[in-house]
Parts: C-alpha cells; structure tokens; sequence
C-alpha cells in the first residue's frame, strides 16, 4: 500500500539533492495557471453574471445572487447541531488565545538624540477569505483564517465558498454557521478560481480586497499565482502533507493512523514516516491495511495517496539522520514520536507545524489545539510561515529626525550618494543646508 525508501547506509547528501530523494506531489501549477486566465478575465470584465454562469458550469446550480442572504447565516447557525456548536465555540475560543499573543505594537527605536525610527503595524484594510467545498467541508478554515485576521484588527472581512446544489446554491450551511459565529456577515456563493477573481478585481456585489487567503485546490493556486501583485495572498497551497519523524518507541497503531488521517484529504495528500526502526516500519505497513478498511474515502482518496509517489517510509540510520531528512522534507505537519520527543521537536528547522509526543496528533492542530492549520506545504516551510496575525499586518516605518540630527549624519548620505552615482540624493541633503554639508561632529 504504501513504498518504502532506504536511505541507510550511504552518507546522506546535502540540500537540493536529498529533497530530490524525497517523495513528493505532482503539482503543477504553471500548467492550471493557462486555464484559470479566461476565467479570471471573464470575471474581470463581466463581474457577477460571469460568477453566476461559472456556478452553474462548475458547480451544477443556476445562483439568483452571488450574496448570501443574511437570513441564511442565522437560519444555519439556529439549525446548528449543538455538539458541533459546543464544539466550534471552543475551537474559535482555543484559536483567539493563541492568535490574541501574536499581536504587535508599536516600537520605537531613538537612533540618536532628536533622530527617530518608529515601526506601527498597520493591519490589512480588506480581505478576502476563502473556504473549500469540494471533496469535503471546512468549516474549521473559516476559523482558521477569520480570527487571525479579526486579532490583526482587519476593518473588512468578506468570505467565499462554493455553492452546494444540495443546499439551494448557499455554501455547505456548516460553513454558514462558523461565519455567523464569528460575526462574519458578508459572505458568497462562488469556489475555486472564480472567488479568486472576485476579491481581486471586485463586482458588481463584491467590492475588491487588498488580500486573499485560505487553502484550496489547485485551480484556486493558480488564481493566486494569476493575481500576485495586484492582491496580497497567504501562498500556494498544495496537497495536505504528514510527516512522522519516529522511532522504536512510537505506537504502531498511532503512526498509522496518523498517517491515513491526512490520506483522507486527497488522493494527492502525503504521508510520510522517517523512522530508523524497521521493526516500526513493518508494523505500520501492516497496521494500515485493517485501519483503512475499517474507515470512509478508502478508494478514492486514502489508498491512491498512501499508494502515491508522495507517501513513503523513509528508513535512516538515525534520528539525528532522519532530522536533517524532516528538514530536507519540510512538511507542512510533522508529528514527532520518539524518545525525549520534545528535545528532537526543539531541533526541528524546517515545518509549517510541529507536533511533539503521542498525545500532539495532527488532528487536533486542525481543530483544537488553538494553532493554525494554514500551513506552507510543498517544501515552502524552509522559507514561509502558516497564516498568523502577522500575515495581516503591515509593518510602516515612520522616520523623525530634526534638523540638528540629520546635520550629524548628512555628511555619509552624501557620500554614499555620490559612491552609487545619485547625486541628486545628496543635493537633497546639501539644500537643507545652504548647500554645504554640515562637518562631521
């Protein structure tokens, strides 16, 4: 169900070339990229009846109004089973305590006596959060990328999701719920590439954002990729990736099912085990077989991502080997199971989320641990972060100097200016004094 990758032995290489020994996920965005322009310019240039005629192409519902009605969000929420409320009030709770920390104030630095530099952080004026509808509903992303943007202080919060025939041509009413929940009231009807292009050029119902964040599949990638420049974006998200970094410590019956649960997103998700126990690896690949006859999605999506190019188990010869291959991975989730579990996770360098011991599993960062699920996937944690308070924040400089504090360092703005042939630069500085540059102190 599952191959098997042997990096024992042989020293491991370094960089690009043990990434390339690494499983991973076709996914080619460049090539979705060429499909998604027609659509995004239909949107351009005939705003919402092109949403309604892409809703009816793609999603199989004919849409009055892209808006959903306000009386839909309190109808969903008051229909609301009460377990799941009880049970999305608590994550939206654990979520606001740790996303309220990550708030930034001001801070200013006094360079010099009357010299100045302040950085405010100044959040994001509008943005445009997108949930999936597809192979299943999400509405844990809508917690996940509203109450970052709501701790940031974002003024203008609109969401998207895709119309469900079943429900009339609404988003999935969970959906409709967690947004009436989080006192989110502007939300509409349309998935993938077309929302993109909504909150990037605006309609007649939508007014533009600055920025759009939230995971999708590859169509809505594309569409981020297409307006990158025009509109802020959180990343590229690709296929759901675990990786379990462990050793002959860790449960069998834990790893594996560890593993399917991410299995179960898409038969692109990956699912990766590092372990220097072979005794470990046997017993996971064996464990898996009855687990995932025993659960849901087994055809369509768990056995094709288990059976994928991007799920493996990796045997090292060590933990201190299957480190430097987890940084070479740099997973969107890693789970670490392994002796002193917690000092292994502190070394960990590259991963979206880190997940320390037995009783940390995946799953629970995607509901309730109250850290965030939008994570960088593809290999992007060696360089980006998951979506935070900070992802919608700007930093400002605001830079104060009077005229005797410029006076001091005048003479080196000058100079830098002539060495990098701007000499205007420095007759910048030379007008505020007659022309003539003040004399170093």
């Amino acid at each position: 169900m599952i191959s098997r990758i042997d990096l024992r032995g042989d020293a491991l290489p370094e960089g690009p070339a043990l990434r390339d020994l690494l499983p991973r996920a076709d996914f080619d965005v460049s090539a979705a990229l060429e499909k998604v322009r027609p659509i995004c310019e239909a949107v351009h240039h005939r705003g919402d009846a092109a949403l309604i005629d892409f809703a009816e192409k793609f999603d199989g519902v004919r849409l009055e109004s892209v808006r959903v009605p306000a009386r839909a969000l309190a109808d969903a929420l008051a229909a609301l089973d009460p377990e799941v409320r009880a049970a999305l009030e608590e994550s939206i709770r654990r979520a606001r305590l740790v996303h309220r920390a990550q708030r930034r104030s001001a801070h200013t630095t006094q360079v010099v006596p009357g010299g100045s530099v302040t950085e405010k952080w100044v959040p994001v004026e509008r943005v445009g959060l997108y949930a999936p509808g597809g192979r299943s509903v999400y509405p844990s992303s809508v917690i996940m990328n509203v109450v970052p943007a709501q701790e940031a202080g974002v003024a203008s919060l609109a969401l998207a999701s895709p119309p469900q025939a079943e429900f009339g041509g609404l988003p999935h009413p969970t959906i409709l719920a967690a947004c009436a929940l989080l006192g989110v009231d502007e939300v509409y009807a349309a998935g993938g590439a077309t929302a993109v292009a909504m909150f990037a050029y605006g309609t007649e119902s939508c007014p533009p954002a600055n920025m759009v964040t939230g995971p999708g599949n590859i169509w809505v990638a594309a569409a981020k990729r297409y307006f990158t420049g025009r509109i802020g974006i959180d990343a590229e998200a690709g296929p759901t990736e675990i990786a379990v970094l462990a050793d002959d410590s860790a449960d069998p019956v834990h790893v594996a099912s560890d593993l399917i649960s991410q299995a179960e997103h898409d038969p692109l998700a990956a699912a990766v085990l590092v372990t220097d126990s072979v005794e470990l690896a046997d017993a996971v690949a064996k464990e898996l077989e009855p687990q995932v006859a025993a659960t849901k999605h087994v055809e369509d999506r768990i056995r094709p991502a288990l059976a994928g190019r991007q799920s493996a188990i990796v045997l090292v010869d060590g933990i201190e080997e299957g480190l430097k291959v987890v940084d070479a991975y740099g997973a969107e989730h890693l789970e670490i199971q392994t002796a002193d579990a917690a000092a292994v996770a502190d070394r960990v360098k590259n991963a979206g989320a880190v997940f320390v011991g037995p009783w940390a599993p995946v799953s629970l960062g995607d509901y309730a641990a109250g850290s965030n699920h939008v994570l960088p996937t593809g290999g992007c944690a060696c360089h980006s972060s998951g979506l935070s308070v900070q992802s919608f924040l700007r930093g400002i400089h605001i830079v104060d100097y009077g005229r005797d504090a410029l006076a001091e360092v005048a003479h080196h703005v000058v100079t830098l200016a002539e060495a990098e042939d701007l000499p205007a630069h420095g007759a910048a500085i030379k007008a505020r004094f007659g022309w003539k540059v003040p004399e170093s102190k």
